[in-house]
This record gives structure tokens, sequence and C-alpha cells, in this order.
């Protein structure tokens, strides 16, 4: 309930007021009076939106035409979804043949995925706010190479910015190549389109060193090879007239993540060593080949033998989430199977051995773990309902593991479609959708309102075909397993 004398408080001072209420109180507050209504309806929803952001590629196109009120009514009624666990899990293609270890990125107009020596296309298509969810489809494919060499498969993928045409791409290979693609327009019925790359190198960066990761933020591309070479450069300078920097970990390394957005911007790498996570800063155009910062799992034992594990996902945490709104927060995968979350801001350090040198190790805010499951977590990503959750692929069974922040002990898991036994290779997290991608097929979990049939690609042949299960009480998207983290594991 709302003062009775609220009304009669100045505008500027309930617009003020505004600022602090939830998307529930701003419509309770708007069935006031038909003055309050019209308050809420010019300020409130905007507001809410400004202040409670939610990253979402593939809502942008549609959210251009929707209204304040709309938007914020689908990330509530998607909120709630998450609360309740409700999804649509939907397979975005056929099953590939062979076993693949595909890739995902995506921009404000396409999701992109990697596969072998294949990029698909989807595009996100609009939609009227009660008309149905946004649409993906598949726009096309691309073929990077015509012979079929397991040297040429994708290792890396990114998506940069390209004057908001968001076709242009850089990929990493299996052989050491590093690639600027500018995907052409989809012709008609066209399939497996050839492409060329307008840059390309292959020997001076990483040698035959399989490209192991690669992350863009802003301006800068960050391209990771297993021998530890990072590869830092300006994607917005031309690549075949500039030199880029070349920074020697010396390590078996496995991820890198860039984070431009920061004050202070830095560059984080997952490797294989006595210190598997360590942030590196960015001067201008110059990365720091030595860490200013070390990420620890765990205090380390002073009586005994520490674990060693490895880095294999790193991300940030988006910028509403309960974890604070600020690029300090560093989320990473390890190969034990469990997710370090690490504060920057934090002052609690490790103890350090004497004669190590370094700086002092940062502990994590908060650690958590799938327990039925001991496999390692491949990618991880963030957002979904409120902000507030975490996504890991994990190693197995095409097991995507979620966490809510705000109650971390009453994590769930969930089967991809058609429960491969792989890994789920790759993750994206927007506040609706979760994208996976596994060896056979790249598929989303989908927690927003009005998914239709039409709302993803159509499966021409029967789903049995491709290994999928019978459909959900929905009618539109399949039959997954899912549990809960109902028991708790050392570590």
């Amino acid at each position: 309930m709302f003062p009775a004398r609220l009304v009669e408080l100045p505008t500027d001072v309930l617009v003020i007021i505004l600022r602090y209420l939830s998307a529930r109180d701003l419509a309770a507050l708007s069935c006031v009076s038909s003055s309050m209504h019209m308050l809420v309806k010019e300020f409130g929803w905007k507001i809410h939106l400004r202040l409670n952001p939610r990253p979402s590629h593939s809502l942008c196109k549609a959210f251009e035409s929707w209204d304040a009120h709309a938007q914020v009514r689908y990330h509530a009624i998607t909120d709630r979804r998450w609360t309740n666990g409700e999804f649509v899990a939907r397979p975005l293609s056929h099953r590939w043949q062979g076993k693949l270890q595909p890739l995902l990125a995506i921009n404000n107009s396409r999701l992109f995925v990697g596969a072998g020596n294949t990029i698909y296309s989807y595009i996100f298509t609009a939609s009227d706010p009660d008309s149905g969810a946004p649409g993906i489809q598949l726009e096309c494919s691309y073929t990077t190479n015509s012979r079929l060499q397991a040297t040429r498969d994708i290792t890396g993928l990114v998506s940069v910015p390209d004057g908001g045409r968001d076709r242009t791409l850089y990929a990493g290979y299996a052989d050491g190549a590093l690639e600027r693609i500018e995907l052409p327009p989809c012709k008609a019925g066209a399939e497996n389109t050839p492409i060329e790359a307008s840059f390309r190198d292959r020997r001076e960066f990483h040698g035959e060193d399989l490209v192991e990761s690669l992350s863009a933020a802003g301006d800068y591309i960050l391209s990771l090879s297993t021998n530890g070479t990072a590869v830092f450069l300006d994607h917005a300078a031309d690549p075949s007239a500039t030199t880029p920097q070349l920074v020697q970990l010396g390590v078996r390394s496995w991820s890198a993540h860039l984070c431009a957005a920061a004050s202070h911007p830095y560059a984080v790498f997952g490797t294989a060593s006595r210190t598997p996570l360590a942030v590196h800063d960015i001067r201008p155009a110059e990365l720091s080949p030595t860490a200013t910062a070390i990420l620890a799992p765990e205090e380390p034992k002073l009586d005994g033998p520490n674990r060693r594990s490895a880095v294999y996902g790193i991300c940030n945490a988006p910028p509403s989430s309960p974890l604070g709104s600020s690029h300090q927060v560093i989320i990473s995968g390890w190969y034990d199977g469990i997710v370090h979350i690490h504060d920057l801001r934090d002052s609690r350090r490790a103890r350090t051995t004497p004669g190590t040198g370094g700086p002092a190790p940062l502990l994590p805010v908060l650690s958590v773990y799938d327990p039925w499951l001991f496999e390692p977590i491949y990618d991880v990503a963030a957002g979904g309902g409120s902000s507030s959750h975490i996504a890991a692929g994990t190693a197995r069974h095409s097991v995507v593991a979620l966490w809510d922040v705000r109650a971390p002990k009453q994590g769930w898991s969930v089967h991809g479609p058609g429960n491969d036994s792989s890994p789920v290779y790759s993750v994206v997290m927007e506040s609706s959708r979760v994208f996976g991608a596994t060896q056979s097929r790249a598929f989303v979990l989908d927690f927003g309102p009005n998914v239709k049939e039409e709302t993803y690609p159509g499966l021409s042949r029967n789903y049995r075909e491709d290994g999928l299960k019978r459909r959900d009480k929905s009618g539109v998207g399949f039959y997954v397993t899912k549990y809960t983290h109902g028991r708790t594991r050392e570590y």
C-alpha cells in the first residue's frame, strides 16, 4: 500500500522515488490513479530498465520496437520462470556428422556456431510483444576450407564490431592460424558458401601451435595458443600493417578472457601451472607481460601437498548482478569441476610461501559445484534471471550446471537435448536464454515467455533420428533430464 498523500508530492520528488521501486511496486503504483499511471508510464519503466540492465544480444532487435513496460514485463516473467525452473529446450540444427568441438560467438544480430571447418550463422528476428518470443533462424552456413582436415578445424571464434554489419569474426585454428573473416551476405538457397579470410596469419604469431582460446573486448583481440603464446592486437587497426604484441606465458595454457570495460582494463589467463588463474593489466594498447594478480582456488596448505588444477573457462559477471555491478568480478571454471568467483576489490589474500615472489594470491568470495558430477568445467557464462545465474558447461553427458548466486546451495543441472555423451564445449548466457554446443549440435534453453514452434529453426526429419526424446508438455521443446544439487561434496 502506498501513502494516500503520495500523489501530492512534486513530480520531481516522485521521479526520484521511482528509482527505488521494484517492478511489482511500479505496477501497483500505476493503479493508484491516472496521474500515477502516466508518471510510471513516462518515467518509471524507463528508470527501472536503466537501473536493472539485462544484457541480451538475441533480444536487441525485438526490444528496439518494444516500449519500456513490455520489456520490463518480459523480464519479470522470465525471472519467475527461472525461479520455477521452467524452460523450453530446443536443438538449433540436426545432428552433425562425426564428433566436433564447436564454439559459439554472438553479437546483437547473430549467433555464430563454428563446428569443424563450418560457420553457421543464425540471425535474430523481431516480434510483437504479444505475438511470440523473438525468433532465431538459420541464415546460412559458410565453409572456411574446402578440404576436411582436422588441422583446419576452428578452435577459437569471436565476433568483433564492424560498423553495424555484425558479420566480422576472428577465428583461430588447430594448425595455429589466426584469421579475420568478413562473412558475405547470404544467397537464397545457398549452403556451405566458401569464404576467404581478409587477413590470415599462419606462422608468425603461433607457429603451428593450436589456438586454444580467443577473446575480444573493445578494440582488443587476445589469442592464446597451447604452449602459452599470447597475441594481443588492435582489431580496429590494419592487422597486416601493424605488429601485434606477443607475451610468452611459458606454461600449458587453456583459456583467455579480456575485460576492456573496467576502469583499469585487464586480461585473465587460465593455465595448468602453480598459478592457474592470473590477471595481467592492459596499459594503453599494451598487455603487461607479468601477472599483476593471482587468483587462488583455496588457502594453500602448509603441512601437505596442494591440489593442482587448470582453468578452462573464464567470464565476468553481468552489470546488474547481485555480485556487484562491477567488472572486477571474475568467474572461472576449473578442471576439478568447481566454479570459483573472485572479486578483485576483495582484500582476503592467501598465505604466500617465502621466496616464491609475486603478488599474494586472492581467495574466492564464492565457490559452487555440482556434487553429482565429478567432471571438468569446459566453459562458464553469467546472466540469467535477475542477472544472478552462472552456467557451466561440463565434460560429460551434455550437462549444463546452473546456480543462482543468491542461493548457491540450491543449484541444479540439465542435460542438453539428445543427452549426448559429450562435453558442453561452449556456453553463452543471456537474460532469458542459455545457448550451448556439444559434439553433435548447438542447442538453446529458453526461459522466456511465448516461445512457439516458429521461434526456432524447424526440424525437417523425425526427431528420433537426431537422438531426441519426446516433446515436452509445451509441445515446442523436447524432454530433457534435470536434477537438483541435493547433497554436499567435500573438496
